[in-house]
């Protein structure tokens, strides 16, 4: 019986469709310098993980018998991915299946932003009771999200769901993406009606000048962030900004600069730089919205991740 080792986790709807296969599947964590002697004893040679446990060439040199690593989401960057390969590793991810969560989880960030609920969800709970009104009047400035521009910087899957849901709102979308010149978006509505729409890419500084609103949609690079000073002092005063795709992406300095100054007003970030032990200073700052890394944590998202999963396992060994 194959044996696989879901060290991060998988959902019960992925474990289901692996067990009715006949695969043997083991959820318990195992720490991140047990895991090659684990691997090894116990013979697994599936290795299923999340953002928690890396797999580099270490690991890939002292497991042989390993034939596929999986990673639940998008981002591969805790896996040395070609050189599994090379080593005859099948290293397999599902990027299609928390698309939509990520996106919901941007406009969480942008509904909070713009009406002030990530300081009112502090502040309420220390003087709600004593200071109402003076709260009540720090948060007449709210902003409504139709008919303001946003613009998504990454045109893939997620950012084309961003662009689903702005359209939805009421919301002019803009894009840039390095590798997409146009992309068709389809909005499926509750009656079963369709309606599509082409939207043509921009120039990264076009995205930025027009932009009320900037969500990010792009791998983290070696090189520097997509967004640090120069790229900020395109946007427009009292402009905000999400990032749900990779710490990193954004300079952290840079933003918190810019939010202090009021060159932005707001921004909202579900990545850092240094996860899991992000800058005091940034999860402190009294303008950003934030979240622990939850893009794909939703219940729908996880049992798609586990059923994909389950599939691609199931095709590698002729299941």
């Amino acid at each position: 019986m194959i044996k696989i080792l879901a060290n991060d986790g998988i959902s019960q709807a992925g474990i289901d469709s692996l067990t009715e296969k006949g695969f043997h599947i083991v959820t318990k964590h195992v720490t991140q310098g047990d895991l090659i002697n684990v691997i090894n004893t116990e013979n697994y040679e599936v290795l299923l993980i999340r953002s928690a446990t890396t797999v580099r060439k270490d690991l890939i040199d002292a497991c042989p018998h390993l034939k596929i690593v999986g990673r639940g989401g998008v981002g591969m960057d805790n896996i040395d991915v070609d050189y599994a390969r090379e080593n005859g590793i099948n290293v397999i991810n599902t990027p299609a299946a928390s698309s939509s969560s990520v996106a919901e989880l941007v406009f969480a960030h942008l509904f909070g932003m713009v009406r002030f609920l990530f300081d009112s969800n502090r502040k309420m709970p220390m003087v709600g009771d004593t200071d109402f009104k003076n709260l009540k009047k720090s948060y007449v400035n709210g902003r409504e999200l139709a008919g303001k521009t946003v613009g998504i910087i990454g045109f893939g899957r997620i950012g084309q769901e961003v662009a689903k849901r702005a359209i939805g709102l009421g919301m002019k979308v803009i894009a840039h993406d390095k590798f997409i010149e146009e992309a068709n978006i389809t909005l499926d509505f509750f009656n079963g009606d369709k309606k599509s729409f082409t939207i043509e890419t921009e120039s990264l500084k076009e995205v930025l000048k027009n932009s009320d609103f900037v969500t990010l949609h792009v791998p983290k690079t070696d090189d520097k962030a997509v967004i640090g000073v120069e790229e900020i002092g395109m946007m427009k005063t009292g402009a905000g900004i999400v990032n749900a795709a990779r710490g990193g992406v954004i300079d952290e300095t840079a933003l918190m600069f810019a939010l202090d100054k009021e060159k932005l007003a707001y921004a909202g970030l579900d990545v850092f730089d240094n996860e899991p032990t992000p800058s005091i200073h940034i999860c402190m700052h009294n303008a950003i919205s934030l979240t622990p890394h939850i893009g794909a944590a939703t219940l729908e998202a996880q049992d798609r991740i586990g059923t994909e999963l389950a599939n691609q396992i199931a095709t590698h060994f002729n299941k």
